[in-house]
């Protein structure tokens, strides 16, 4: 208990696990013991805690909305032992409408609900399509305390003809102080435009701001936590850590000019760091939330499985790892021999499977309708997907999932085998672009993420990081061979898919035209490649699927592709475009 002189609040910074209703439930309560043991008069959970966020279109089942309601009725009726109140998340209807609400418990019942007024609708975020508008509402009154909940979104933008400053009128109806639970997915950069947007409301409203992020992985989509308190002068007040779950119970004081808090402030990593803490949290979470015992990759010896592999390793233990080198007859002696290095390094257990014998048994079946054919990229592919095939078999019979590891680079461009090299069910650095995943490689060997299970030090071989990427498919071949050096490849794929610059604009930027003209249009006619691909982390501001939703059906091309054939039927122009690959 408190009084007006003086508030403790709980921050949980949980990871709840989307549709499990009775599992979240019990997080809430184990973290309320500790919240009551440590003197708080709140505990605080993010935005849909009970449901897990997203939960897209689950959310409009009637049976799981009935779930959700029972058990926050449960947790409310648990709140009369005189504990902490709890401000908790949920899907609620009221008179026929489904709401986006944040329940107050306290005293054995539901003391107040507030609903989201402001529903995102860009990027990753599609709640109009299953949420009502919830109408501005003033604040809640906890233990003797006017507390405004503005929900995520609600704290994001400013009034306009769409949106409500809901803050405004929070600090105009008495709120002394703001909770903002939130579901804020990772992307670079986010945490930065987080705090720009807390102060730009501390700033209007002259109150302190409790801005609450839950932490975990949800399908393509990482919340990295990373809470925050900011005083009503807009300094940093506590700050929580990123990627890990936290209990932190902080204290306001009251003064002449308001609640005011002085808690700890956690570091909170950056760049390409957290970029790496992302995959690992993702990757672990997919894993553990759908039930795999373990992952299983090909191991090539080329920079994208090895990357992979670390990620793996940090995010499950070695002994939840398997790795498989497929050789044919045009993979490099270097090649098994960085593979073996980099499973010693890391300690996962490794094996060297063959595959002479299936390529050729398959080019045997096809001679007769392949007579009198050149042999082309289809052999190459052959090759690719024999060793699709024996990783899927392996995942069949022993229940791993099998990680796929085509970078981002390669994705844009289709530079990857359907049902070969894209067979998998989970992708760590499907986000993350060549040149980066250089950077993120020796950025390992000499760094690891908190809680992270991987050994210390170098596990990357250094042969793997230097050696020009080959995807082995001939012989000599290296992916320079079809594609522009990854610098220069990187740097037209960031303008055309996370800026969506013309093509007229790259080209003034100083980029080779008949480059950047044969880049979009390989990017185009990839599309239909990329909707059959595994899911994979973001951590771009645009990460394919989620984000970048183009029709695979699409004649429309930026006027400056002149060199383009837009005569040609777009399977035929993809066959002969797209150089598919396999590596890892």
């Amino acid at each position: 208990m408190t009084d007006t002189a003086r508030f403790t609040l709980t921050l949980a910074q949980l990871n709840p696990t989307v549709g499990d209703v009775a599992g979240n439930a019990d997080k809430a309560r184990a973290a309320r013991k500790q919240a009551a043991a440590d003197g708080a008069a709140l505990i605080v959970f993010p935005e849909l805690f009970i449901a897990g966020y997203p939960p897209e279109d689950l959310v409009l089942k009637p049976a799981f909305q009935a779930a959700c309601r029972s058990a926050v009725e449960e947790l409310a009726r648990e709140t009369a032992d005189g504990g902490p109140a709890m401000l908790i998340g949920s899907p609620w209807v009221d008179n026929g409408k489904l709401y986006n609400a944040c329940a107050l418990l306290d005293g054995g019942r539901i003391a107040a609900i507030r609903y989201k007024v402001n529903l995102p609708n860009y990027g990753v975020f599609d709640e109009k399509r299953v949420f009502a508008r919830g109408p501005v509402s003033g604040p809640v009154t906890i233990r003797g305390v006017r507390v405004g909940v503005p929900i995520c979104e609600d704290t994001w933008l400013e009034e306009s003809e769409e949106y409500e400053n809901v803050v405004e009128c929070l600090a105009e109806t008495g709120a002394e102080l703001l909770i903002v639970p939130n579901g804020s997915p990772y992307a670079r950069g986010k945490q930065d435009l987080r705090m720009s947007v807390s102060v730009a409301r501390v700033t209007e409203s002259d109150l302190p701001l409790v801005y609450l992020n839950q932490v975990g992985g949800q399908d393509e989509l990482v919340f990295d936590g990373a809470s925050f308190v900011l005083n009503a002068d807009r300094t940093l007040a506590a700050q929580l850590p990123g990627f890990a779950e936290s209990l932190t119970t902080l204290s306001f004081a009251k003064g002449a000019a308001g609640w005011r808090c002085d808690g700890q402030v956690a570091p909170v990593i950056e760049g390409d760091e957290a970029d790496y803490a992302a995959c690992v949290l993702g990757l672990r979470d997919y894993v553990r939330k759908n039930g795999f015992p373990g992952v299983l990759l090909g191991i090539s010896g080329g920079i994208d499985s090895a990357l992979c592999a670390a990620i793996a390793v940090d995010a499950l233990g070695a002994e939840k790892v398997r790795g498989v080198m497929l050789p044919f007859r045009y993979t490099a002696q270097i090649s098994l021999d960085d593979a073996a290095r980099l499973a010693g390094a890391l300690g996962f257990s490794y094996e060297v499977l063959p595959i002479a014998q299936a390529v050729e048994g398959f080019e045997a079946i096809l001679a007769k309708p392949f007579a009198g054919l050149e042999r082309d990229i289809t052999e190459e592919n052959l090759q690719a997907r024999t060793r699709g095939t024996l990783l899927m078999a392996i995942s069949n019979k022993t229940g791993a999932m099998v990680v796929t590891t085509g970078n981002k680079s390669e994705m844009s461009v289709g530079y990857a085998t359907l049902y070969g090299d894209m067979n998998g069910g989970f992708n760590p650095i499907k986000d993350i672009y060549k040149t980066q995943v250089f950077r993120m490689s020796s950025l390992r060997n000499r760094w690891k993420p908190d809680g992270a299970l991987g050994p210390d030090g170098e596990v990357i071989p250094e042969s793997i990081i230097v050696r020009p990427p080959t995807a082995e498919l001939r012989e000599d071949q290296t992916d320079q061979d079809s594609l522009p050096p990854y610098d220069m490849l990187d740097g037209i794929l960031e303008r055309l898919v996370e800026r969506e610059e013309p093509l007229a604009s790259i080209v003034a930027e100083g980029f080779d035209k008949d480059t950047v003209v044969r880049i979009d249009r390989l990017l185009n006619i990839a599309e239909y490649k990329r909707r059959q691909a595994a899911p994979g982390v973001k951590v771009t501001r645009k990460n394919f699927g989620r984000d970048r939703r183009y029709p695979i059906t699409n004649r429309f091309r930026d006027k400056a592709e002149a060199l383009a054939e837009p005569d040609e039927s777009l399977l035929v122009r993809a066959g002969r475009a797209s150089s598919e690959a396999f590596e890892g």
